[in-house]
């Protein structure tokens, strides 16, 4: 799958960028035009660092891979990566009587947190505070937000370095920048440097499935990259430059450039990428190395007065030294992982959990894993869309998207919605509303159930809105003097949670809580499913009762907060509410919750799931021998029998054993043979005579002509199709297919 290869370009452009970054401290063309070793050095060259950060961006920052965890461990990694470089070389910096230097204290400080203590060292704690700041800024404010804020420290940081011969002529801004000076050289560091480029990385991971055309960004880049020498020419003929790593036009041509390298995948490439990073590290000191060769050997003509040859000399040599290190580690780092799979260590289990449990797919590869959930995400954008266009005019989709999702997969059902336009969301539990947060989903996330007020402090911590469901619950959350947002739950005759719909009193006691911002207010039609007449009339009066109530809280002067009233069946046979939200449930999974219920909006609803296993062992078994617990299946044949390593605890009903139930193989039919067992089920496939192990099993999907639906298993073992959805076991592996 296409989705599962690696970003190869990327990777390859790690060598190209760390190729001009040796350029820029060698000057390669200086010997032959000063000119054009100014374009290549100090422009073309600046492409180079703003490339490692996107990168980075790229990997840590997208919202819906944006946890805590992944910013730790990149801080680690900088961190320990800066570390070990600052001791590499304090050999040379002795020599270069780094240490002799007048206030070596407060200059040592400096230069660890902005400049580096060499020269090409300052991209480790710019590295470091740029992708924190880019970090928090995204997660708190989305990505919008974020890019206007980094873009103005850019454009900050730009009249300090390349535009500085502007702003230096305005006295006030040139003391500002005189004391800045003081604090750090260069205005290329963390605060105003890197943080724009880390947003617009995971920008482009965030979006990486609504793309720009490729031609588009080709001719992004190409106009980018011309205007960007166009600029520094200018800049440079003009003597503006203070430095000259901050251009206007470079910000959109790493852009363009980044997301042209997007779409080349293929293989990883890992002893790349580290040779990349060893010979960002380690070229001073191989240029050191080639000048001290060069000395000895009295060759100074060649391989230093011809800049040309000096940096083939440094590039060729940093090249074979990394290259060696990287398939040296990579061999080693291969052979410990081997070994460790053969101990069985690294169980399939343990990995599916720690993807699940980081807001990752659970598993990478349709048929790798047992047993999995296949999401199509067409149909999942689909729906979205035909239930959108269903509601009234300024009503919008509230995605419940409790019971993870009801068995979905809440990552990979919310993640995608999310990037949709969808920005309203409604859990079962204050747990499941952190996990969404987890995930990076923006906008309002309604717990519909009850928190305990002693929680409060953790409903504000991750922005959460939380039910009240009657008095007391009101006066106790906002006793916890933590403002907190709220929906007002009204029982209309449900008589499960929620203010009688004649408090009107108590109702509008929670509206002047001062710790309680009301930002909704609701019921719950419990029969909007039902055409009999009885339930037709009573959810009739349950409608009437609930605008009663928001009628006289107007009349008490008290400003009505959005309001929802559906839930999917709700818009399908009661669409002309007035409301601002349809909490979309069952219908956004593309089915219904019985066979047998009739709506009257018919939406071209399209189930978004596909259950899924493989066939792990075949065996023959004799006519009159039994399958299974119990030896209540005996076969009238002799037969073939395929075992599928998945049961009732993968949420499959144990009431369909025996011939109740069928599945899909290579677009055939086949019975199910004996007892559903919690681990396995056993499967007749002796009229598909060319069924192999290994082949995908389909238990609830369609496979050329046929299909099974979930909406007929739950017909079939006396349910609804919301409990077999949901009852779904976190064990199942998800796939998501485009």
């Amino acid at each position: 799958m296409e989705e599962n290869k690696a970003y190869t370009g990327i990777d390859y452009f790690r060598l190209i960028a760390s190729f001009l970054i040796i350029a820029n401290h060698t000057s390669p063309l200086t010997t032959y035009s000063e000119e054009a070793d100014f374009i290549l050095t100090r422009i073309i060259a600046r492409t180079a660092v703003p490339f490692f950060i996107m990168t980075s961006g790229f990997f840590l920052i997208a919202r819906y891979n944006c946890n805590t965890h992944k910013l730790t461990a990149f801080l680690k990694r900088m961190g320990c990566l800066y570390a070990a470089a600052i001791i590499l070389f304090l050999p040379l910096n002795v020599y270069n009587g780094y240490f002799s230097m007048e206030y070596l204290l407060p200059n040592m400080i400096k230069d660890m947190v902005f400049d580096g203590t060499l020269y090409h060292l300052w991209y480790f704690p710019a590295a470091m505070t740029g992708g924190a700041i880019a970090w928090f800024l995204v997660r708190k404010l989305g990505f919008r937000r974020a890019f206007i804020i980094t873009i103005f420290l850019y454009l900050a940081g730009m009249f300090g370095d390349s535009y500085y011969g502007i702003s230096s002529q305005l006295y006030p801004v040139r003391r500002f920048y005189e004391y800045l000076f003081d604090v750090m050289d260069y205005t290329r560091n963390g605060i105003f440097y890197t943080p724009v480029f880390f947003v617009l990385g995971g920008y482009l991971a965030d979006q990486r499935h609504s793309r720009v055309p490729l031609k588009m960004c080709t001719a992004g880049f190409i106009l980018s990259f011309f205007l960007m020498i166009g600029e520094g020419m200018i800049l440079h003929y003009y003597d503006l430059q203070r430095h000259d790593s901050m251009y206007i036009m470079l910000v959109p041509c790493i852009y363009f450039l980044f997301s042209v390298l997007t779409y080349f995948k293929g293989p990883r490439v890992l002893a790349v990428r580290t040779s990349a990073l060893i010979i960002y590290i380690i070229h001073p000191m191989v240029i050191v190395i080639v000048r001290m060769i060069a000395k000895i050997s009295g060759t100074q003509w060649l391989f230093i007065e011809n800049s040309l040859v000096h940096y083939l000399a440094v590039s060729i040599l940093s090249a074979a030294v990394s290259f060696s290190v990287a398939f040296i580690y990579h061999g080693i780092k291969t052979s410990a992982y081997h070994g460790i799979m053969y101990h069985g260590i690294l169980c399939n289990g343990i990995l599916c959990h720690m993807f699940r449990k980081h807001g990752k797919s659970r598993i990478d590869q349709q048929g790798t894993e047992r047993a999995f959930i296949e999401i199509n995400q067409e149909n999942l954008k689909h729906n979205v869309t035909v239930l959108q266009e269903a509601m009234p005019p300024g009503c919008k989709i509230m995605a419940i998207v409790k019971a993870d999702a009801y068995g979905h997969g809440a990552y990979e059902i919310s993640s995608y919605i999310n990037r949709m336009g969808v920005n309203a969301f409604g859990v079962a539990t204050i747990e499941e509303g952190i996990t969404l947060r987890g995930f990076g989903i923006q906008g309002d996330i309604l717990i519909l159930g009850y928190t305990n007020p002693l929680r409060a402090k953790d409903i504000r911590k991750y922005d959460l809105t939380q039910t009240v469901i009657d008095y007391p619950h009101a006066v106790s959350l906002n006793k916890q003097g933590i403002p907190v947002k709220v929906h007002v739950k009204i029982d209309t005759g449900m008589h499960r949670l929620g203010f009688d719909w004649l408090d009107i009193a108590e109702i509008e006691d929670v509206f002047r809580a001062r710790y309680l911002k009301v930002c909704g207010i609701y019921t719950h039609l419990c029969a909007a499913d039902s055409h009999a007449a009885k339930d037709e009339d009573f959810t009739r009066i349950q409608i009437n009762r609930f605008y009663q109530t928001l009628d006289s809280l107007t009349e008490a002067a008290v400003k009505l907060p959005k309001i929802h009233i559906q839930s999917s069946y709700g818009l399908l046979n009661y669409p002309d509410l007035r409301c601002d939200y349809v909490r979309a449930g069952i219908s956004l999974y593309g089915t219904l919750s019985s066979p047998d219920t009739h709506t009257r909006v018919k939406l071209d609803l399209r189930p978004v799931l596909s259950l899924k296993s493989q066939i792990v062992l075949i065996r023959k078994v004799k006519c009159g021998e039994s399958i299974g617990y119990g030896r209540s299946f005996i076969m009238e044949r002799d037969s073939l029998i395929a075992m599928l390593p998945l049961g009732y605890a993968d949420g499959v009903p144990r009431n369909l054993s025996g011939r109740n139930m069928e599945v899909l193989i290579r677009g055939l039919l086949a019975p199910v043979a004996g007892r559903i067992c919690m681990d396995q089920i056993a499967v007749d496939i002796t009229d598909i005579p060319d069924a192999a192990v290994g082949d995908i099993v389909t238990l609830i999907g369609k496979e050329d002509e046929n299909e099974l639906t979930a909406l007929e298993m739950a017909a079939h073992s006396d349910s609804i199709t919301n409990e077999i959805l949901s009852r779904m076991g976190k064990r199942l592996g998800i796939t998501a297919n485009r």
